[in-house]
């Protein structure tokens, strides 16, 4: 090893952490997140929503001229039960879909392909934005307390921002394990003010009753019933950001401790509970103080801040300074900790998408943490981009990326209504669970629609033009990857040949030379053939030894378990073999070398020892794409492995031949 990789290596481990082995003890165990875990890093989006989520939809039941705050009493029971039927929905599709991928699978599957590109575009730009928003409203809110160091949030946004991106390159355990203090001292701090509230103003919560009653007497006489029903819808849509990250659970259910649909339940129902119960039990402090809202109008103080400096202000000054600090802390770090719901949730979305080639099939790959590298850097680039475009403007951010989950959300329960209307005639109880979904998807739809016309002339046109131009990108690449696959299907006629039995005594492949070929082949396939007589023609005649190897690839479609990791190695076994039989019938020898890895490259270099040991004069040979007209999209949507392999190979003075197999009007 050279010392500038040795270097690099050094660098890499003591950023990232060292490589894991498959053989490691225990790996799927220690890299998946048990129900606790999984509620700190999936959860923390949706609660850290009850840091602006209550507060935006308490502020919105005042005009100009009156306050009605006591309806809050409604907000906080439509809130509760909205996140319970939300939760309850999706906790459906977790048991549906085991697999994970949350709205994209579920409308990919249940509706149509194209709905589904189009929630998973939408949700891929919310967990961009998601990770934005909260990144910048941890800055806001660290920052609010140091006014005279305002002009080094932006820096501090960036650092953030990378900082979170290298965390999740480490490994999703890792990250969670970090930020797992900072989740329980929020959670104690702001159920204690709510707790205490009630306890210290028990006396008020015997006239909410009444003024509840007077505010709904006051408002429907001067504006009506309907225009009572339009401010509880106002301020009912204004808080909708409060459900933004309940979805969190079902797109990562892959990285969830098996059995993933328990642990999945669970966590839902741990994330409903705090979610309900932190947004309600907040709405009614702010009645039980009677917190003054003037106080948030210079944008800089909340309205969970003017709570606790309100119920702490009879305390002893260093204790109730110290009690605010330490929960307005914990609040900007929750922020903080809501951006690892983008990392958690959008590389799984982006790995299913490129699985089913609406993605570049790179997005697939694990680094040797075994996370889905790629789609950890694209979240975290596409968040710096978003963070540079508003420069860390949360009011703009907010109106960007609080339309997208939505259309994820309506699209998820029309989906799950058709399923289990489909299904009625073998699903027991399948009324009761189209009712959860039914409300489900009327809530969401209602909720969308509203936003939509609310938020459309504020900026939300931006991200439905972000949301349509990845939708249009993700066809882009699904017409090319079907261009390819098409002219590899004609390739493949060639397997009906090499599957017709060889006649008694066949010569074909008869060794009239002391040369031993190494093909490297993925699988029994129209391109590993022809790189195999393409070889054949190159060096005018057979070879004494042919040896296939096979290196299956562990990327985020299998690698789900230990079991899934036998089934891969049990199908390039008998891949390999296909190949052994061809030529053996065939009057040659020949033999098969399989292994599975992250990475073809490096699972070569791993058995290259032994196979030149074993075959001192071989010669490589790897088939190649070649594109008619090679463009950056197609360099960017297909491994070049062949080219990297000789090059490497190279380096070790070994031969390495590509056959090349031309690709006629790929389109792009």
């Amino acid at each position: 090893m050279t010392r500038r990789n040795s270097v690099t290596k050094f660098v890499k481990n003591t950023v990232i952490g060292k490589e894991r082995q498959l053989t490691e003890h225990g790996l799927f165990h220690s890299l998946s997140l048990v129900t606790l875990l999984a509620w700190v890093g999936l959860g923390a989006d949706g609660l850290s929503s009850s840091c602006y989520g209550p507060e935006q939809a308490y502020k919105a039941l005042a005009d100009n001229l009156h306050t009605y705050y006591p309806l809050a009493i409604f907000i906080a029971g439509m809130s509760a039960l909205t996140v319970f039927i939300i939760s309850a929905s999706y906790s459906q599709i977790i048991g549906a879909f085991p697999s994970g991928g949350g709205g994209y699978v579920v409308a990919s599957r249940l509706l149509s392909p194209t709905l589904g590109v189009i929630s998973g575009s939408a949700l891929l730009i919310d967990y961009v934005l998601t990770i934005t928003v909260s990144v910048a409203s941890a800055m806001d809110a660290i920052f609010s307390m140091m006014p005279n160091s305002m002009k080094s949030k932006f820096i501090a946004e960036i650092v953030a921002l990378l900082f979170m991106t290298v965390l999740n390159l480490r490994g999703v355990r890792e990250s969670v394990m970090v930020l797992l203090p900072i989740f329980f001292v929020f959670l104690i701090t702001h159920v204690f003010a709510v707790i205490y509230a009630f306890a210290t103003h028990g006396s008020a919560v015997v006239a909410l009753g009444s003024n509840t009653m007077s505010s709904v007497h006051d408002l429907s006489a001067s504006v009506g019933l309907f225009g009572m029903l339009a401010l509880l819808i106002k301020a009912y849509s204004m808080g909708a950001g409060t459900y933004t990250g309940i979805e969190a659970v079902s797109n990562g259910l892959s990285i969830l401790r098996e059995p993933r649909v328990r642990t999945g339940r669970r966590t839902m129902l741990l994330m409903a509970l705090s979610l309900a119960g932190m947004v309600a039990g907040l709405l009614f402090a702010y009645l039980l103080v009677d917190v003054d809202v003037s106080q948030t109008t210079d944008g800089v103080k909340t309205l969970n801040a003017v709570l606790l400096e309100t119920l702490t202000k009879p305390w002893p000054s260093a204790l109730g300074t110290g009690f605010v600090f330490v929960a307005l802390v914990s609040s900007a770090a929750l922020l903080l900790i809501a951006a690892q719901a983008g990392f958690l949730g959008g590389p799984p979305v982006l790995a299913s998408m490129a699985l089913d080639r609406w993605m570049p099939n790179r997005f697939a790959a694990l680094s040797d943490r075994y996370v889905t590298i790629n789609g950890v850097l694209i979240m975290g680039g596409g968040a710096l981009v978003m963070l540079l475009f508003t420069h860390g403007s949360v009011g703009l951010l907010v109106v960007l990326y609080s339309i997208n989950v939505f259309i994820t959300f309506s699209l998820s329960q029309l989906g799950m209504v058709r399923h289990w209307w489909q299904n009625r005639q073998t699903e027991q109880g399948w009324r009761h669970r189209i009712a959860i979904n039914a409300i489900g998807l009327c809530l969401t739809s209602f909720i969308l629609v509203v936003m939509v016309v609310q938020k459309f002339g504020q900026g939300g046109w931006v991200t439905i033009l972000m949301t349509g131009a990845l939708v249009f990108f993700a066809f882009m690449v699904r017409r090319h990857y079907e261009a390819v696959r098409g002219q590899l299907k004609r390739m493949d006629l060639i397997l009906e040949a090499a599957l017709i039995p060889a006649q008694p005594g066949a010569k074909d492949f008869a060794p009239n030379s002391n040369r031993t070929a190494i093909f490297l082949v993925n699988g029994f396939n129209g391109l590993g053939l022809h790189t195999l007589f393409g070889a054949i023609r190159l060096f005018g005649g057979g070879f004494k030894r042919i040896v296939f190897v096979s290196i299956g690839v562990v990327d985020a479609g299998n690698f789900k378990g230990a079991d899934d990791l036998d089934r891969l190695r049990k199908h390039m076994q008998t891949e390999g073999q296909k190949y052994v039989d061809f030529i053996t019938t065939r009057g040659g020898h020949a033999e098969a070398i399989t292994a599975i890895g992250r990475d073809v490259l490096d699972e070569v270099e791993e058995i290259l020892p032994s196979l030149t040991e074993k075959y001192p004069h071989a010669v490589f040979f790897s088939g190649q794409l070649v594109f008619e007209h090679e463009t950056f999209i197609t360099r960017w949507l297909h491994n070049y492995t062949a080219f990297a392999l000789q090059r490497r190979l190279f380096l070790y003075g070994l031969p390495c031949a590509i056959v090349p197999m031309r690709v006629e009007n790929a389109r792009t």
